[in-house]
């Protein structure tokens, strides 16, 4: 591809294998020239928010003086179908470590489990994977 010049004029690219499409703003209106033995700094900035767009997101909770310990994994039962064992240990690890992962998955998909952790008194936060 030396030498092969890429106009960056639409504001989404779609790619076919994982079916997404990723806004790429900061390659929007720009021109880049794409040779094998350079890498541009559009390539690289782009290549950056690939590899954050993989990274899934994840819902903490944390450890909290108001809850008991039986009322957080009835919650962790309700909420996300675990066994009365899985919620019990998700429940340990909290009042143990301080916080635990309870889910992972899309942002919209933690949005809305920390809306249900909140409404049910419970200190959550989402965060993406490390």
């Amino acid at each position: 591809m030396a030498g092969v010049s890429v106009d960056y004029w639409w504001t989404g690219v779609v790619y076919p294998e994982s079916s997404r499409t990723l806004s790429v703003m900061a390659l929007c209106e720009a021109k880049a020239t794409l040779s094998a033995a350079q890498a541009t700094p559009e390539a690289v900035e782009y290549t950056e928010i690939l590899e954050a767009e993989d990274r899934p997101w994840v819902t903490v909770v944390w450890d909290d003086p108001v809850n008991l310990m039986h009322y957080v994994a009835y919650i962790f039962q309700k909420l996300f179908g675990y066994s009365k064992a899985k919620a019990t240990e998700l429940m340990l690890k909290v009042h143990n470590e301080g916080k635990a992962v309870v889910s992972s998955g899309s942002r919209d998909k933690m949005e809305q489990d920390v809306r249900r952790l909140h409404a049910a008194g419970l200190w959550a936060t989402m965060q993406r994977d490390d």
